[in-house]
């Protein structure tokens, strides 16, 4: 089984790619780290349920998404 960061990781790159948004962007409107967002994207970071929530709303998108 795949590790969770791992699929969050890929899940908040893939749908910030399909939006043409920079990391820089999704980072500021999450009000997160420039450096923490692209440790989460490579699945290094554990992030918080706050904190993805907040990338969840910065993409447009259910949190629950970030998890599928």
């Amino acid at each position: 089984m795949e590790d969770w960061r791992i699929r969050v990781g890929k899940n908040v790159r893939r749908l910030r790619e399909d939006r043409g948004l920079t990391q820089e962007r999704i980072a500021f409107d999450a009000k997160i780290d420039l450096t923490y967002l692209g440790g989460i994207e490579r699945g290094k970071r554990n992030p918080s349920l706050l904190v993805m929530v907040r990338i969840s709303d910065a993409l447009g998108v259910a949190v629950t998404e970030l998890v599928a």
